[in-house]
């Protein structure tokens, strides 16, 4: 007993000296350098005080001082209403927008202020994409699972970098290891959108998610595929291992979970019509997700599996391709989230021909019109997003993707969709979003994403298909990250 009593003081005593340690000193150092596996950091910047006068500090730092820009003389696209302002005026301090105007607004005169004549241009939310896998675009499926982590992650990066210069300043990933990737654009050390990241699609054996082989069969528990290792997808076969699943994610920061409800394209081994997971499977996911104050959506095609994660408490259908009268009007009454793609047939091209999952792409692919038409229909919430995999290609067409919803919306009401409407989707996530603040709108208070569009989107949608060109200034989170205006 006394000897534990001697080791807990010895401890403590050295807890206490390293607390006490001169300021710079890691904790636990040695003479000459930190302590092997200690985390380095570098101080922040201070400004040099100027020499003490009489009953001042001697020592002070200045306050960096906080970024104004002034956007003169735009019309404005809030995001919300189906027209544009008057010529109009918007002030950004830091990464907020402070003020919107009809009359001209006076800046701050104590700081140097950023001035952007719009010239009678359109000053809109930047766009938000409901369904990506930020992971899963550039390498082919096989790079995916099997290439080098390393690779892959570069790769996900310099997208994310295209990603936000197409005007997308948000994306919801449902499904696939991009905690890293997040955290890298949110530290500035690579330029790309929010993120807000599902972490690992929870799936069943043999659901849309499972890459294994048949040869990996039968399951060892406690032994994860490779798919599993990366973080790709968690394969979860009962309540208990969901609730594990979903916690992991959790944990690792995830803004909201996805689980595969049935069965989907791009797996080899899961059949487009079936069902995976039972109702008390996806209750354990959706209380875990309520636990932490956030919700869950789930990949689904059929009318089955959609009412089955609806009676288990689900938030949010990805897809629902072969949605029928009786589901639409079911979600409709229960206030729950459509969350739709309208992917072009050119992404039949990232699965080769004559392959399992070609033939479950042309079949899915048939179902997509008839989705956006129940969703008039019955005026569901409905999501945008693109879910471009295994196409660097296609990803350029992001805009046009948007600007192909004139099938069925108004250009206005497309652009609301990508906007206004996928920000409130994403304020589900409650406290677990990353970024807290109001997004998808041009008002007092909200962050400020925006872009300048060299046109009129509402009267020309494919405005929003030419980013390249028409998008002439993209502002995240209060930085400009491209200003190609004369200057």
């Amino acid at each position: 007993m006394r000897g534990e009593v001697r080791f807990l003081t010895a401890v403590v005593a050295l807890m206490l000296s390293a607390s006490c340690a001169p300021s710079g000193a890691p904790s636990g150092s040695h003479a000459g350098g930190a302590a092997t596996g200690a985390a380095t950091t570098t101080p922040p910047a201070t400004v040099s005080s100027p020499p003490a006068s009489p009953g001042a500090a001697s020592a002070a730092t200045a306050a960096p001082e906080i970024a104004v820009t002034l956007f003169k003389n735009v019309r404005i696209f809030d995001g919300k209403a189906e027209k544009l302002t008057n010529p109009s005026n918007v002030m950004v301090r830091g990464n907020i927008i402070e003020r919107v105007s009809s009359v001209s607004i006076q800046p701050p005169a104590d700081v140097d202020v950023t001035v952007i004549d719009g010239g009678g241009r359109t000053l809109m939310p930047g766009l938000i994409d409901a369904h990506v896998h930020a992971m899963l675009i550039r390498p082919t499926p096989a790079q995916a699972i099997g290439g080098d982590v390393g690779y892959n992650n570069i790769a996900a990066g310099a997208e994310a970098t295209d990603t936000l210069l197409r005007g997308f300043t948000t994306v919801r990933d449902v499904g696939g290891p991009t905690f890293g990737l997040k955290q890298a654009i949110d530290e500035g050390i690579i330029a790309g959108p929010r993120i807000f990241p599902s972490g690992a699609m929870i799936t069943t054996t043999g659901g849309h998610g499972d890459f294994r082989q048949l040869y990996e069969l039968p399951r060892t528990i406690g032994t994860l595929s490779r798919v599993e290792q990366i973080g790709g997808s968690a394969i979860a076969d009962s309540p208990d291992e969901v609730r594990v699943r979903v916690r992991e994610q959790l944990m690792q920061g995830a803004s909201q979970i996805k689980l595969a409800a049935g069965g989907g394209v791009s797996s080899p081994h899961s059949p487009i019509d079936v069902s995976l997971y039972t109702e008390a499977e996806l209750r354990a996911a959706v209380e875990a997700a309520e636990n932490w104050g956030t919700y869950v959506t789930v990949h689904a095609f059929t009318p089955a599996a959609i009412q089955r994660a609806i009676a288990a408490g689900v938030r949010c259908i990805e897809h629902g391709v072969f949605m029928d009268e009786a589901t639409a009007k079911l979600m409709a009454e229960k206030g729950v989230w459509l969350s739709a793609q309208p992917i072009p047939e050119e992404l039949r091209q990232s699965f080769p021909a004559g392959s399992i999952q070609r033939a479950k792409f042309d079949e899915a692919w048939r179902g997509i019109a008839r989705t956006y038409e129940l969703a008039k229909k019955y005026k569901l919430k409905t999501a945008f997003g693109t879910d471009v995999l295994f196409s660097q290609a296609l990803a350029q067409q992001l805009g046009a993707m948007l600007a192909s919803l004139v099938r069925w919306y108004t250009p206005a009401e497309a652009l609301v969709m990508a906007t206004g409407t996928n920000a409130q989707l994403l304020a589900m996530s409650g406290k677990r979003s990353p970024y807290p603040g109001k997004l998808g709108v041009v008002e007092e208070g909200a962050l400020a994403d925006l872009l300048l569009v060299d046109g009129n989107p509402l009267a020309d949608i494919n405005l929003v298909a030419d980013p390249g060109k028409n998008f002439v200034l993209i502002m995240k989170d209060g930085k400009i990250y491209k200003n190609t205006l004369p200057h």
